[in-house]
């Protein structure tokens, strides 16, 4: 095995770059260590384009082997990898998002990148493989326009520093108070994946300058392995336009867009002309004649791109006429869909339309999360879904792709920072989105539709959360020209040039995410789309302050109650039992779900007076009676030297016969009899803990003293 070894480093820790034979089929390929994780990236090209499906053909895989954090996870049916995990697919979007941009898409032949997970130590994993996709990419023979760098910029509840590459895995609450992962190049930025506790636009941008810093020494490291290696690359040229296509094109095609492109019908004009430019070339270019087609279905992207970037840079214009700064038309409802449900929430802006749904359960519902990474318990879900009706379309149904799960962690990121925390609120929440119609940016109102489910379930959260994309047209030749686009709808999201979503509250950014279409955006740009973001988020916030200014005062009747008892730790065993038969008996019972965690706190979720009955049942278990307590029991057991009374649930003691009654009693059955119901005065505790009881000290007026009638003289 033959093998070189380079070092960087990067935000004070060093990470080596490995090359060697260990994969040699592969067009290029990196093992990436730092702090005991390693990870593995591979890049391979398709040496022929024939089963291209119709675009540029790039696929990300992230693979995580259990063997990385020495476990052995799975099911005990199952003990070796199955589908990724969802950590996994969010990696893997994330890395897509970052190399994508950088091909030039008029290549046809397949590029698959797959970043393996060989081991796990101190550094994050997902960090390590951006960057050692991009090296694995810029050493290989695969035309690209790399290098990028990825840093990962922090801040946690103990320590209010901004850190680069501290990594602390996940836990059942957030370890987090900032958690930005920042890719780009040439002190630009083309992928953002952010979560933040309401922090300002200010204090985001200066993360922006820190995150691009660090990244600079990654792209020179990276241009360095490039000279090293020299490795030459495939050449493929951009295919010529004939002018057959371009006259066809301006006879048929150009007069509908001239006339609708830039009007209200602008995504209906769109989709019509591009439908209608289909059949033409379809018509024209027999299926073998692949490159003609692409060559066509790509002058019409070209077309579409320059008409709406010209309009926007030249002349202010919009492809439905709004203002550049104008958000669409907004609504916001609050339930009103059935009271069986615990909350939901109704957002429209624009023809974007969502239903959100809300649902309260107790803390046995809460989503167990066991990766390579981290073992967790979420209490908070969000549940996005993109059905194909949407957007007016026919598809397939059922099970769940990349997109939607990407969208539905932004939304529960966005969110996550106003959910009340677990002692004030022991529910655990999931929310689901429908994405019911769609015009841009459904993610952004899954989070507005879900904040007005929330607060119309009665879940006390922080301060309501809005989000909105914003967009930009810029200047390829003079990138310091541009315009941004507030409320990004259909043509500006798929011609433009970035996709940039921000969330927050009124008082600072909860969520970031940002995809581009170009090498990357320069700083300056994005500090601006920040400010124009909140202009329109506060917007929002006052539509869906308008129809519910705070949670409902009570969770809705059909939801669980949850009763939150303390007991000491000492005492769980106790309400436990052996073999669970004691919590058993108590669910049974009262048909609730108790929950006891190992510091003695213990979760009771019921309906119907469920929840009440067993907490009480629980709270007299673990009473702790001390002498002069006082308390209503019941007589269980006669003995000849007295009897055995129970109180609460399963306590007993002795009441001695000489402390039944103030007067003598010569037998305990004369005046008890098993069943009765008596009052008691705690009258002692012996070395061994166990009761003794008084009727007498608790109330001397119990029992009266019988008068004894003498028997008959006789005469």
């Amino acid at each position: 095995m033959h093998s070189q070894e380079f070092d960087v480093e990067i935000g004070g820790k060093k990470v080596t770059a490995i090359f060697s034979d260990l994969a040699d089929q592969a067009n290029g390929s990196v093992m990436l260590s730092c702090d005991g994780t390693v990870i593995l990236a591979t890049a391979v090209i398709s040496s022929d384009s024939s089963r291209n499906p119709g675009y540029f053909n790039l696929t990300v895989e992230y693979l995580e082997k259990f063997y990385a954090s020495g476990k052995i996870l799975g099911s005990q049916f199952s003990r070796r990898e199955g589908r990724p995990s969802d950590q996994a697919i969010l990696a893997a979007r994330i890395i897509d998002r970052t190399i994508r941009p950088l091909f030039d898409h008029h290549i046809k032949n397949a590029v698959q990148v797959i970043i393996t997970v060989i081991a796990l130590g101190k550094a994050d994993p997902k960090t390590l493989g951006i960057n050692a996709a991009s090296i694995a990419l810029s050493v290989s023979d695969i035309p690209w326009n790399g290098p990028v760098g990825a840093v990962h910029v922090s801040k946690t509840k103990e320590d209010s520093t901004s850190k680069i590459n501290n990594y602390i895995p996940n836990a059942d609450e957030p370890v987090y108070t900032l958690d930005l992962l920042v890719c780009g190049k040439d002190k630009t930025i083309n992928m953002i994946e952010a979560m933040a506790f309401e922090i300002s636009d200010e204090e985001m941008g200066q993360c922006f300058d820190m995150a691009v810093s660090e990244i600079s020494k990654w792209e020179e490291f990276q241009k360095m392995l490039q000279v090293k290696f020299n490795k030459e690359k495939l050449s493929f040229p951009r295919p010529v336009t004939s002018p057959e296509i371009v006259a066809l094109f301006t006879e048929k095609i150009k007069p509908i867009i001239d006339a609708g492109l830039f009007s209200k019908d602008s995504k209906k004009i769109t989709a019509e002309a591009e439908s209608l430019w289909k059949t033409i070339i379809d018509e024209k270019y027999p299926k073998e004649d692949e490159l003609s087609r692409y060559v066509a279905h790509d002058y019409m992207h070209h077309f579409l791109d320059q008409a709406f970037h010209t309009e926007a840079l030249v002349n202010n214009k919009r492809a439905d006429g709004r203002a550049l700064d104008e958000v669409r038309m907004l609504y916001a409802r609050a339930g009103g869909i059935s009271d069986s449900l615990h909350g939901s929430g109704i957002f429209y802006r624009g023809e974007t339309h969502v239903l959100s749904v809300l649902t309260l359960a107790g803390p046995d519902a809460m989503h167990t999360v066991d990766g390579i990474e981290f073992s967790a318990k979420k209490r908070f879900m969000h549940h996005y879904n993109f059905p194909p009706y949407s957007s007016g379309e026919t598809g397939r149904v059922g099970g769940l792709n990349r997109r939607e799960m990407g969208h539905g962690f932004l939304a529960e990121k966005a969110l996550l920072a106003v959910i009340p925390d677990k002692i004030s609120f022991p529910y655990t929440i999931r929310v689901v989105s429908e994405s019911v119609a769609s015009n841009g940016s459904t993610s952004q109102a899954s989070i507005c539709a879900s904040t007005i489910a929330l607060l119309d379930g009665g879940v006390p959260i922080k301060t309501p959360v809005a989000g909105i994309s914003i967009g930009a047209m810029i200047d390829q030749n003079d990138k310091n020209k541009y315009v941004l686009l507030s409320d990004i709808q259909g043509p500006e999201d798929h011609y433009g040039d970035m996709d940039f979503k921000v969330a927050g509250t009124k008082d600072g950014i909860t969520a970031i995410q940002l995809d581009v279409k170009v090498d990357g955006i320069a700083i300056q740009i994005l500090k601006d789309a920040l400010t124009r973001a909140k202009i329109a988020r506060l917007k929002i916030l006052e539509t869906i302050n308008a129809e519910l200014p705070k949670p409902r005062s009570d969770i809705s009747i059909h939801a669980p109650k949850i009763i939150v008892v303390k007991i000491k730790k000492d005492q769980i065993g106790l309400v436990i039992g052996p073999g669970g038969k004691s919590v058993n008996a108590i669910r049974e019972a009262t048909g609730t779900e108790i929950t006891i965690e190992e510091d003695g706190t213990v979760y009771v979720t019921g309906k119907g007076g469920g929840a009440e009955k067993a907490a009480k049942i629980i709270e007299e278990m673990t009473h702790e009676y001390k002498i002069g307590d006082t308390a209503t029991g019941t007589v269980v057991k006669l003995m000849d030297f007295g009897a055995f009374v129970r109180i609460g649930n399963n306590t007993e003691g002795l009441v001695h016969v000489s402390e039944i009654a103030p007067f003598r009693v010569e037998r305990v059955s004369d005046i008890l009899k098993e069943g009765d119901i008596v009052p008691i005065k705690i009258h002692k505790i012996d070395e061994k803990g166990r009761l003794n009881f008084s009727i007498k000290e608790a109330d001397e007026n119990f029992f009266k003293p019988k008068t004894i009638t003498p028997p008959e003289q006789t005469a």
